[in-house]
């Protein structure tokens, strides 16, 4: 199955239609991130069929030049912002990699869905769009993919992403939990959460490819 057929019940709904007039509306009267052609990125660079890793953030970056529609992710021309150089820390104490390109679109290549649960934000105003309606979407994404998929990998960093447990069906997936890599949080047990070695560890458990990270 493709992300077309996956999403054709809620594209075709009046709720969706409502949520994009609201969205497109708010893109006319003032600037927004991310651009409005890479609103549906993620899905775009990771199709349905490819997912392996799922990691949740909450809404994009809101300053000039960083969102870039996937989560935690940024622009080359930006420095890294402050829970990205966590995770880059993170990993190269997990697997010894030292990484610098800050645009995570070979990550989502591989089979990793970075998906923010509230897909566009206002310039300079944090989650200034949580309340248009993008939960509605996203949880359905996240839900098609529990229904639909086997042995995939949830990453719920913080409490925020951790709410959307319920929509996973752990029987058949595998879900890593631990504080935010935010530097308000990071100290409370992401750094040392191990996270991609333990990704690589059950895709491989279950003969998938795993992930150049």
């Amino acid at each position: 199955m493709n992300w077309s057929e996956i999403l054709a019940p809620v594209r075709n709904s009046d709720y969706f239609k409502d949520l994009w007039q609201k969205v497109r509306a708010e893109y006319a009267s003032g600037k927004c991130f991310p651009p409005e052609n890479q609103i549906f990125r993620a899905l775009e660079l990771t199709p349905f069929d490819e997912v392996k890793v799922v990691i949740i953030g909450q809404d994009p970056y809101h300053n000039d030049f960083q969102a870039n529609g996937l989560c935690f992710s940024v622009s080359e021309e930006v420095s890294a912002p402050p829970s990205l150089k966590n995770i880059f820390t993170e990993l190269k104490n997990d697997l010894g990699i030292v990484r610098t390109k800050t645009e995570l679109d070979d990550w989502a290549k591989q089979g990793v869905l970075l998906l923010n649960t509230t897909l566009s934000v206002k310039a300079h105003v944090p989650n200034s769009h949580k309340d248009l309606g993008w939960g509605k979407f996203t949880d359905f994404v996240i839900r098609e993919i529990s229904d639909k998929k086997e042995n995939v990998v949830f990453v719920l960093w913080g409490a925020f992403a951790q709410k959307k447990e319920e929509l996973i069906d752990s029987s058949k997936h595998f879900i890593i939990k631990s504080a935010h890599p935010s530097p308000f949080s990071v100290y409370r047990g992401f750094y040392g959460s191990k996270p991609f070695s333990k990704i690589n560890d059950y895709l491989a458990s279950k003969k998938l490819g795993v992930i150049l990270w």
